[in-house]
């Protein structure tokens, strides 16, 4: 059951809290020292929040070069 208007838009994560995210999950694992199952926990954090990362990247690349072209063409809308 699904009401109109009331449903919350999903927030995209800043780059930098994604970033912190990694560096973390990345820190467990070079640390090696929890368990095997959670430093298999960590490497799935890290690899998932990689693409979300990497997505992220590149829809803002895509966004910066919309609004280069748009500054060098007034056609262009960004």
């Amino acid at each position: 059951m699904s009401r109109a208007g009331t449903e919350r838009p999903v927030e995209t994560p800043r780059f930098e809290d994604l970033l912190t995210t990694l560096e973390t999950a990345i820190a467990e694992l070079a640390g090696g020292t929890a368990p095997l199952e959670e430093l298999v926990a960590a490497h799935q954090r890290a690899l998932r929040t990689l693409a979300e990362a990497q997505a992220l990247l590149d829809e803002l690349k895509v966004r910066a070069d919309l609004i280069s072209r748009s500054l060098q063409d007034p056609n262009v809308r960004a």
